[in-house]
């Protein structure tokens, strides 16, 4: 069984064997479940395709054509480059 060391900042690796077995990646997130008898269950947090849609969808928006998102990035490059772009962001 894999054992990690905590650190005095209450950091912990996650050893390879369990990141791949849970497959693990630099900048996932994982959440702490603590259940009863000091029984600690750690679960990858993982947004689904279908939930992150569900925050884009509008019901009475138009869909863009393809030549539509093309010409609309196209202005915002020229924009940007022009020196007009937002310089708040």
């Amino acid at each position: 069984m894999p054992v990690a060391t905590i650190t005095n900042k209450g950091q912990v690796t996650i050893p390879k064997k369990i990141r791949d077995a849970m497959n693990l990646h630099f900048g996932d997130k994982i959440e702490f479940v603590c259940e009863e008898e000091g029984i600690i269950t750690v679960r990858p947090v993982k947004k689904s395709v279908d939930a992150v849609f569900g925050r884009l969808y509008e019901k009475d928006r138009r869909a863009l054509s393809t030549e539509e998102i093309n010409e609309i990035v196209r202005k915002q490059v020229k924009k940007e480059h022009s020196g007009q772009g937002d310089e708040s962001a």
